[in-house]
């Protein structure tokens, strides 16, 4: 798992939450489902089985991967459209190629994120490049939704490219853990991805038998999604292990730790920590659109199918499929 790393964590600034702060229980641990996503690349469905209340702002996170192609197996998604919310791809191990009608697109690798906001709507398509096709090798990574508010659902498509290396690196008093902040702020800190909605996105690697307690916004939800390894969750230490959401009430602080032991092929706990403030909107979701209404989805599939989402260019730097 190469995401973005450093060989000593103790040079880094370190965040804990205060003495004094209010310690989040834990609601819930839910079990992801698997699936399969475009043309048949294994998903894990974070977020099935969780109520919405304790999502919003998010909507949907699969877990892509990990999965190791054989030669000819790596696959992506066709084109398709999107409007009203942001998708946010963050890969771990791999290469994904990009584009959209909009003309943002490009190749995000070990630890890069494509923040992609939707808006008012554009086509767009994630593929393997040629060369990994041929060759295979190892994919894992993540696809977020990210609901907008009802006055930001028709603003102008945007894309943000987010480089590995631009990422804010934090850690624990003891060093016991690697915090890679992609969006939003920690203790102070903020990670380079430019939210509409208020939210907090952070890639946590945990060293068997540590232990991390840190500030969490008292107006946010808090989700923790462990991406391998395994360890436990809140005051009370929930087990949680690989494809499990934890769901936390409210507090000042939220708390994972790692189990002194790990799987043989997870050296850690890897786990990815989100929190927004909830939009409290009605929201009606079919397919990739996420509007308020029936009557807005309705409009959305009816401006597709007359071509307002925007066209297929007709010569693109990919050959095949994408998400």
């Amino acid at each position: 798992m190469p995401a973005v790393t450093v060989e000593n964590p103790l040079t880094l600034p370190r965040v804990t939450a205060p003495a004094d702060a209010v310690a989040r229980p834990v609601l819930a641990v839910t079990t992801a489902p698997s699936g399969f996503e475009g043309e048949g690349f294994p998903v894990r469905r974070a977020f099935a089985g969780i109520n919405y209340r304790h999502l919003d702002p998010f909507i949907m996170m699969d877990q892509m991967g990990e999965v190791e192609y054989q030669a000819g197996e790596p696959k992506g998604t066709p084109w398709h459209p999107h409007r009203g919310f942001e998708t946010v791809t963050y890969i771990i191990d791999g290469i994904f190629d990009h584009q959209d009608s909009n003309g943002g697109g490009g190749t995000i690798t070990n630890g890069d994120t494509q923040w992609m906001t939707a808006g008012s709507g554009l086509l767009h398509i994630e593929a393997p490049p040629e060369h990994l096709v041929l060759s295979g090798g190892l994919f894992h990574g993540l696809q977020l939704w990210v609901n907008l508010p009802a006055k930001d659902k028709m603003m102008p498509p945007r894309y943000q490219d987010i480089r590995g290396g631009h990422v804010q690196l934090l850690t624990t008093p003891d060093g016991g853990a690697l915090l890679r902040v992609i969006a939003g702020e920690l203790d102070g800190h903020a990670g380079p991805g430019v939210t509409h909605t208020p939210i907090t996105m952070i890639h946590a690697t945990v060293a068997p038998g540590a232990e991390v307690t840190l500030p969490w916004r008292e107006d946010f939800n808090g989700l923790a999604y462990v991406l391998a390894g395994r360890g436990s969750v809140g005051r009370e230490r929930r087990p949680v292990h690989l494809g499990q959401t934890a769901v936390f009430g409210a507090g000042g602080s939220l708390t994972v730790r790692a189990d002194e032991r790990q799987d043989s092929h997870t050296p850690d706990l890897e786990v990815v920590l989100l929190g927004g403030r909830p939009i409290r909107e009605p929201m009606a979701h079919y397919g990739p659109f996420v509007m308020n209404t029936r009557e807005e989805l309705q409009q959305a599939f009816e401006d597709f199918r007359k071509g307002r989402l925007g066209t297929v260019p007709a010569v693109h730097g990919m050959t095949g499929d994408g998400m």
